[in-house]
C-alpha cells in the first residue's frame, strides 16, 4: 500500500521562501536614508535652537536646551512682537493661495488647448513655455522689477500676476504631459451626450487632472511661500506688504546685532503651514503617480 501523498500549494512555497538578497535594493535604502537625514537634520536644528537663549545658540548650536540655556517660548514671543509676523502671515497666505489658484486654473486650460489643437501657433506657445523653464531668474529679475513698477504691479495683487508668469512654464509642461495620456474617445463621448467644449473640460477633463493639479499646486505653493528674492525686489521696500521670508530676514539686524533665537522661532512658524499642506495632499501625489503608471 503506497504512502499518502501531500500536495503543497505554489503560493505556500512562494511565501515560505526567504527573500533574495538584493545589493541594489539595500544600497538604494541607504542612499534614501542619508538623503532623508540631510533634509530632516536642519529642521531639527532649527526647532531645537528656537527654544534656546539667543546668546547660547552660537556657543553650542547643537546642544539640547537645558537649564539656563532653555528659553521656553520667549523667542516666539519676541519674534512676534518685533517682526510683524502676523501681518506677514496674512500677506503670504493671500499671495500663495491666489498665485497657486490662478496658476492651476489657467495653466491647465492652456495645456488642454495647446495639446488638443495642433498647429504651428500652439507648438510655438508650448516651446515658449518650455524655454521659460530654463531661463534663469537672475537674467530677468531687474527688468521684471522695472516693469512691475511701471505697470503698478508692486502690490500683493500684482505679485499674483508675476508668479503666474514665472510658474506657468513648469505647470503647462506637467499638465500637457498628462493630458496627452487622456483618450480622445472620452471627450468625444461627452460631445455626443450634448456637452459643450467648456462643459467637457470642466466636467470630464478637469476631474481627471486632479492628481496632476494637486502636484502642481504643491510645487508652486512651496516655491511661492518660501520665495524671498521676487517679493524683496518688487514690494520689499513697502512695509505694508512684507511677506514671511522678508520679515525673517529683518530679524538678522545690522552691525552684528541679531536675535538668532527669534529668527529660529519664526522659521519654525513659517515651516509649519507648508509642511501641513504637503502632508494633507501627499496621498493625491501618490495617486497621481500610480495613475500615470497604468495609463497606456
Amino acid at each position: 500500500m503506497s504512502a499518502p501523498t501531500q500536495t503543497v500549494s505554489t503560493s505556500t512555497l512562494v511565501h515560505d521562501r526567504p527573500p533574495r538578497y538584493s545589493a541594489g535594493r539595500d544600497a538604494a535604502v541607504i542612499v534614501l536614508t542619508l538623503l532623508t537625514l540631510v533634509w530632516i537634520v536642519p529642521l531639527v536644528f532649527i526647532l531645537v535652537n528656537s527654544f534656546k537663549g539667543r546668546f547660547y545658540i552660537s556657543d553650542d548650536p547643537f546642544g539640547i536646551p537645558l537649564g539656563d540655556t532653555f528659553a521656553g517660548l520667549q523667542n516666539y514671543v519676541t519674534g512676534l512682537r518685533l517682526s510683524g509676523f502676523l501681518r506677514a502671515i496674512g500677506w503670504s497666505v493671500f499671495i500663495t493661495v491666489g498665485s497657486v489658484s490662478v496658476i492651476v486654473l489657467l495653466t491647465a486650460m492652456t495645456a488642454y488647448y495647446i495639446t488638443r489643437i495642433r498647429n504651428w501657433l500652439t507648438s510655438a506657445i508650448y516651446y515658449a513655455f518650455a524655454f521659460s523653464m530654463i531661463a534663469p531668474f537672475q537674467m530677468v529679475m531687474f527688468p521684471t522689477s522695472k516693469v512691475a513698477d511701471m505697470l503698478g504691479l508692486a502690490t500683493p495683487w500684482g505679485m499674483i500676476i508675476l508668479y503666474l508668469g514665472f510658474g506657468g512654464g513648469l505647470s503647462v509642461f506637467l499638465f500637457a504631459g498628462f493630458i496627452r495620456s487622456i483618450p480622445l474617445e472620452i471627450e468625444e463621448a461627452a460631445y455626443i451626450d450634448g456637452c459643450s467644449p467648456l462643459q467637457t473640460y470642466f466636467r470630464v477633463v478637469m476631474p481627471l487632472l486632479k492628481p496632476t493639479a494637486v502636484t502642481v499646486a504643491i510645487l508652486n505653493a512651496m516655491w511661492v511661500w518660501n520665495d524671498y528674492l521676487l517679493p524683496n525686489l518688487v514690494i520689499g521696500r513697502d512695509d505694508r506688504y512684507k511677506t514671511i521670508p522678508i520679515v525673517i530676514q529683518m530679524l538678522i539686524g545690522s552691525n552684528g546685532d541679531k536675535d538668532t533665537g527669534a529668527q529660529m522661532a519664526m522659521l519654525v512658524l513659517a515651516v509649519i503651514p507648508i509642511v501641513a499642506f504637503y502632508l494633507a495632499c501627499q496621498k493625491y501625489i501618490i495617486e497621481g503617480v500610480a495613475a500615470g503608471a497604468v495609463k497606456g
